[in-house]
């Protein structure tokens, strides 16, 4: 049976696929971020303790334990998923506007996920501020202003906040 490439490349797409393993789910960065924060942390705490070696060593372990707590946090929500959601329910909500397509809508959608932060789920209006400024940092040519991409962006961490702070602990 043949299979159909674009089918195939979509479903890797939905699954996330980590680039060396192949497992679903790949965060690639959480992880760094989570390795950076943990090494520069535990490197200056063995770098008080133990000088400049005991640095080293404690950001090399720090990495990895960084690295760890990043995957898991970043594996929290699942942009793609989030996405492929908003991608087959944008058309159904109330500000949705006809003459738009997804794409055009995508980019606030990105921005409320990334505003979302799982150590510390706040409410939308704390955290307005946080996708306001990343959709104007990672989107400057957005077709759509904040205004017209609030409410996209607010759905969007709106499901992220409601399906991680039901999830048990």
């Amino acid at each position: 049976m043949a299979t159909n490439k674009s089918t195939d490349a979509r479903v890797k797409e939905l699954r996330n696929e980590d680039p060396l393993s192949g497992e679903a789910g790949s965060h690639p960065v959480g992880v760094g971020v989570g390795a950076t924060l943990g090494g520069a942390a535990a490197g200056a705490l063995a770098g008080a303790v133990g000088g400049p070696i005991g640095a080293a060593v404690g950001a090399i372990a720090g990495g990895v334990a960084g690295g760890y707590a990043g995957k898991a946090v970043a594996e929290s929500v699942d942009p793609t998923v989030e996405i492929d959601h908003w991608r087959g329910e944008y058309a159904n909500r109330p500000y949705y506007d006809e003459s738009r397509d997804f794409a055009e809508y995508e980019p606030a959608y990105r921005a409320g996920l990334e505003a979302y932060d799982p150590a510390e789920p706040s409410t939308w209006e704390v955290r307005e501020a946080a996708a306001k400024k990343c959709y104007a940092a990672t989107h400057p040519d957005a077709p759509l202003t904040w205004a017209e991409a609030r409410p996209a962006a607010q759905d969007a961490y709106t499901r992220v906040h409601n399906n991680c702070c039901s999830k048990p602990r």
